[in-house]
């Protein structure tokens, strides 16, 4: 890529991942990715389809924290620049911005609905949340499973996605067990191609 960061830009990034965290409060981190793709691959073009997509996967395929892709983001943000230390300033840009608000205002917020969850508008704020929390998750599985740049839907990633999801609704498979069987068919699907 042509283009290089400059302060302006770092702020935007630090505000940006900033901003998401507090979105993602409750709902996890992947629940924003829809936003994260709007802003990294349309909007400042930053990052391509491709390797928005493989940041997901490794993080996902990883052991540790749901929050890993957001490292990877600023980890391929940075080095597009070219040098490994522009990657590991956008890597902790990124993921300094996307945990520290989060952070914060889960640690004070829980603090403050121990003490008044007695009140009814705190108890209908917390049953309102989770439908907020559902609706960012589908809108990041749409985003995941939407046409490549070339228009062509892959109808098989839809099959193992709706099969996954009514395995997982309708039984007790752990969820380790479908992610082993996903990775075979989608090994096997990569092998026919």
């Amino acid at each position: 890529m042509s283009w290089t960061l400059n302060w302006s830009d770092w702020l935007t990034l630090a505000t940006f991942f900033g901003s998401l965290s507090l979105l993602s409060v409750g709902a996890g981190a992947l629940t924003t990715s829809t936003q994260m793709y709007q802003f990294l691959v349309v909007q400042k073009g930053w990052l391509t389809a491709s390797a928005f997509s493989t940041s997901i996967a490794i993080a996902q395929a990883s052991p540790g924290p749901n929050v890993l892709f957001v490292s990877l983001f600023g980890l391929n943000v940075g080095m597009a620049q070219g040098d490994w230390v522009s990657g590991v300033v956008a890597l902790l840009t990124a993921t300094i911005g996307f945990l520290l608000p989060s952070s914060i205002f889960t640690v004070y917020g829980t603090r403050w609905v121990r003490k008044y969850q007695h009140l009814d508008w705190v108890r209908a704020f917390k049953i309102g949340v989770a439908p907020v929390s559902g609706g960012l998750l589908a809108a990041a599985g749409w985003m995941l499973l939407k046409p490549a740049a070339d228009g062509h839907l892959d109808w098989h990633l839809w099959v193992l996605a709706l099969g996954t999801m009514l395995l997982t609704w309708k039984t007790r498979f752990h969820l380790l067990l479908l992610f082993a069987i996903g990775a075979a068919i989608g090994a096997l699907m990569s092998m026919s191609l």
